[in-house]
């Protein structure tokens, strides 16, 4: 090979191509970018009303904590399963198995609706017990933080829902499969965190 042949060598071309804004992007979906990025604003809301709360408990003197109901626990392992499910689903996607993305997709959605139930199963026990809203702060931010993150799950349901027809009509969701099971897996962690701090006070 002659000096200048060799002058002429490209080696970065030899291994591959070059990363390309388009390989880039076609590398982390514009749907998953957005889902973390939802992820962080909601990760903020959550962190502001956990803040709310501990200055609250530090500031007033009404503070009468409210009753952690037993069926709590119960709730917190519906969504643990949830949250498992979710990851089979993802499993069964990546491996092409069509029989197991359904069953462990509606596993999900179920297990999550059984949690919700089970949520307001609890307000209901102590609205019963006369732990009202507006009765004492304790009880107003009891029912603001369950209540904002079931709304949460509310809307991950619509998404469930749209997912589990999509999978039933024979389209390619593996991607859809993919963010439910992030965002479950989070709610599960933000659970298991306002969880701990109810009971912590």
């Amino acid at each position: 090979m002659s000096l200048i042949s060799k002058l002429m060598v490209k080696p970065w071309l030899a291994g591959g191509t070059v990363a390309t804004e388009d390989s880039l992007t076609e590398a982390l979906p514009a749907a998953k970018i957005g889902l973390w990025l939802f992820l962080c604003t909601i990760s903020g809301v959550f962190a502001l009303f956990m803040v709310a709360y501990q200055m609250r408990i530090e500031l007033t003197t009404d503070w009468v904590p409210v009753p952690k109901p037993t069926i709590l626990w119960l709730n917190t392992a519906l969504l643990v399963l949830a949250s498992v499910a979710f990851e089979w689903t993802k499993a069964a996607a990546r491996q092409k198995k069509p029989a197991g993305i359904r069953a462990s997709l509606l596993a999900g959605g179920l297990l999550t609706m059984a949690f919700l139930g089970g949520q307001l199963l609890a307000w209901n026990e102590l609205v019963g017990s006369g732990y009202f809203l507006a009765a004492n702060p304790a009880n107003s931010f009891f029912y603001l933080i369950t209540g904002l993150h079931g709304l949460h799950l509310i809307g991950g349901l619509f998404v469930w829902t749209r997912t589990t027809w999509r999978v039933f009509a024979g389209y390619e969701v593996t991607l859809s499969i993919e963010l439910c099971a992030t965002y479950w897996h989070y709610l599960l962690l933000v659970w298991i965190i306002l969880f701990g701090l109810l009971l912590s006070t």
